[in-house]
């Protein structure tokens, strides 16, 4: 078993030298930016307003609920959960590499399993595509968060591995949590008709 994990960690490390080393001047300024996750807060706010589009405003705030709480759970999981636990150093933090990595930001924090950024990335696009049933939307926010996760290798700081298992913690914790809001939405509120305005 041991040999195993080793031979996927290799080819982890060689997949990341393959992915980080191709690249272009063009794409450098790109994928920097969907790196920079405060530059999307204005799209999360847009998100957010398009569930109460609405008129019965009780899902929508419902929904803003699950998106916060798919945010929280992955983030915290994949920060203080997996990377303490697992400790695999990112590539930008192991010294014999220093050098012969494209490092377009700072190193970041020391340990790099999971992505947080793909976590969250793949929350946010699972649950809110889960809320909307929109095939445009779904199609493009989950282009968006692609590009979010591939730019973590493309700048040096996540090997494909850290990337792979974060969408994977983002999509199932996403739906996970749409699952919750649905429950509620069904027992909670649709089952009793509002108030008389």
């Amino acid at each position: 078993m041991e040999r195993f994990v080793d031979s996927i960690i290799r080819l982890d490390e060689k997949l990341f030298f393959i992915l980080n080393g191709t690249h272009c001047n063009v794409l450098d300024p790109v994928m920097k930016l969907f790196s920079n996750i405060p530059v999307w807060i204005p799209m999360y706010v847009l998100i957010a307003l398009g569930f109460f589009y609405k008129k019965d405003w009780r899902p929508g705030l419902v929904a803003l609920g699950g998106l916060l709480l798919t945010f929280l759970l992955t983030d915290q999981i994949s920060s203080n959960i997996i990377k303490d636990t697992v400790q695999r150093l990112r590539p930008s933090h192991i010294p014999e590499w220093e050098g012969s990595i494209r490092l377009l930001e700072g190193k970041g924090g020391l340990y790099s399993f999971v992505s947080s950024h793909a976590a969250n990335a793949f929350g946010l696009a699972c649950f809110s595509g889960l809320v909307f049933r929109k095939r445009w939307y779904s199609v493009l926010i989950c282009c968006w968060a692609f590009l979010v996760s591939y730019s973590r290798i493309y700048v040096g700081k996540h090997f494909p591995l850290d990337v792979i298992c974060g969408i994977l913690l983002g999509a199932v914790t996403g739906w996970l949590v749409y699952l919750l809001y649905k429950k509620i939405i069904t027992r909670y509120i649709f089952s009793r008709p509002c108030a008389a305005s």
